[in-house]
């Protein structure tokens, strides 16, 4: 059920998702955009 996201709009998680990684810096393993592909769906919702 979830919906396709335009360009735009990953573009715009990913920026969300890397500014509060640089405000609250986490020591989690994973490769950098896997991380931040999982950082984005937070903000999805």
């Amino acid at each position: 059920m979830s919906q396709k996201l335009s360009k735009e709009e990953k573009k715009a998680l990913a920026r969300k998702a890397l500014d509060d990684r640089a405000k609250h810096p986490s020591k989690k393993n994973g490769s950098g955009f896997a991380r931040l592909d999982a950082d984005a769906k937070k903000f999805q919702n």
